[in-house]
């Protein structure tokens, strides 16, 4: 099994520091703001990975972070007048509910920096201990980079090239303008505990390292996380990281791609965030997810006008294919080796989702040749499909259920007279007249259109 390293710009051979031990971290969401559809990728793509790897028979201890405490959210404090812990703990709530419908695993560790503000302050005072780190008069707390030889390993650039690349924040606290911080000194108002250089919190890219240490000790085998992450944050992890233990901190770098709306990138300022309540209201979890994997996760995905419609509909005859299959033949009670073979083979190398979903479209038109010809291993087939592809999240629901929840999002245009038909026929059976309800289901039925009663009423779809 191969994974692409960030670290070393190479695909490499997958070989864990504990035998068959996985310890794996991805950088969460930080909780200023609604979960936009940038973070359910995010999610999705590492949760994919930890059941690919277990599927592959790795034991993977596998944790996400929170960040709920920094600059974003304090602002959003003020604005709204709640108290930035409440603010923060708000959003986790609703955040993790648009996830669960999402149907994004959960990670076996829920870390947040406000849980770990006393294991922050001790890998803080570790850092200054050693050399890397400076208390200034302020009460803020810098990391020294030129204590680091290595910093830029990992985006590739010297310092003078941060410098010249990127804005710097620099102030006559540091000693370069490089330097970032570990601890911010409280401002009037704001959200702080005690430490030993004053009132504070912590800086952005110690939460992550110290949270690590915590959770899994010196090293771990894989970190995630955005490709936009690289540098600053995972550089700076790095850096704060083997400064304070003198080992590689993980062995495997690995960063998904960003999200593109029609070719721009995706960001409040431009006012193309796409959130994920507002998708899940109109289409379907698996069209979302359909619809991003489409990609490799280390490539931008760019979603453009009617991705997640054409993902809906792809769908929408798979579920109908396998509808056709189970009501025929029934569910099939063994599997196809060869659909699951072809999986791992392209999911080993790099975890490639892409060329998954593309080999769909052999495997429907196979199974539809295999359902003419009244072949009964079409059933084998769907069989193997569901337990294989429910990986990526897909094929976990009955056909019924699917295409009742495609048509409830997106009800398809039917003619009023036909609307008229099947009211009538709704108004015949409430009245136990089951002959002319009968007697109209037919007319429906040759008309070209199907009507399914529920619990709540009924649902009319063309043939």
């Amino acid at each position: 099994m191969k994974i692409y390293n960030t670290l070393t710009r190479t695909k490499e051979e997958f070989i864990p520091l504990d035998k068959n031990a996985v310890k794996m971290y991805a950088c969460g969401i930080t909780v200023s703001g609604d979960a936009h559809i940038g973070h359910g990728y995010q999610a999705l793509i590492y949760d994919i990975m930890r059941k690919y790897l277990e599927k592959q028979g790795f034991n993977v201890t596998y944790a996400r972070n929170y960040t709920d405490v920094d600059d974003k959210i304090i602002a959003k404090s003020r604005e709204t007048g709640i108290p930035a812990d409440k603010y923060a703990a708000d959003m986790i709530v609703k955040i993790d509910k648009i996830m669960a419908e999402l149907d994004v695993g959960e990670p076996t560790l829920w870390l947040k920096a406000t849980e770990n503000i006393d294991n922050i302050i001790d890998f803080i005072s570790r850092l200054i201990e050693s050399g890397h780190a400076y208390p200034a008069a302020n009460g803020d707390v810098y990391f020294d980079v030129t204590s680091f030889k290595r910093y830029g390993c990992l985006s590739n650039r010297s310092v003078e090239d941060m410098l010249d690349g990127v804005r710097v924040d620099n102030n006559d606290e540091k000693r370069n303008p490089a330097d970032f911080a570990l601890w911010k000194a409280a401002k009037a108002g704001e959200i702080s505990w005690a430490s030993p250089w004053g009132e504070g919190r912590p800086g952005w890219h110690i939460e992550c390292s110290a949270m690590n240490k915590t959770a899994f000790g010196e090293q771990i085998d894989i970190h995630g996380g955005g490709r936009d992450l690289i540098f600053p944050h995972h550089e700076n992890e790095i850096a704060q990281t083997e400064s304070l233990t003198g080992k590689q901190f993980a062995k495997y770098w690995v960063h998904n791609g960003l999200i593109k709306v029609n070719g721009q990138k995706m960001s409040k300022s431009l006012g193309n965030s796409l959130l994920l309540e507002d998708l899940l209201k109109k289409y379907t979890n698996e069209a979302i997810k359909f619809a991003l994997l489409q990609t490799n996760y280390r490539n931008d995905i760019n979603l453009t006008d009617g991705i997640f419609a054409e993902a809906e509909k792809h769908l929408t005859g798979f579920y109908k294919i396998i509808k056709n299959v189970e009501e025929k033949f029934g569910k099939g009670k063994a599997g196809n080796p060869q659909i699951d073979a072809r999986f791992d083979a392209v999911m080993s190398d790099d975890f490639n989702t892409a060329l998954a979903l593309s080999d769909l479209f052999g495997i429907f038109k196979d199974v539809s040749k295999k359902l003419s010809a009244n072949d009964k291993s079409a059933a084998e087939d769907i069989y193997q499909l569901r337990k294989t592809y429910s990986l990526l999240g897909l094929f976990k629901k009955g056909a019924d259920e699917y295409l009742a929840e495609v048509e409830k999002k997106n009800p398809e245009d039917i003619p009023e007279d036909i609307k008229k038909l099947a009211e009538l026929r709704w108004t015949a059976k409430s009245e136990r007249n089951w002959a002319e309800a009968d007697k109209l289901r037919a007319r429906l039925d040759e008309a070209g259109y199907i009507i399914k009663d529920s619990k709540d009423g009924y649902t009319i779809n063309k043939k």
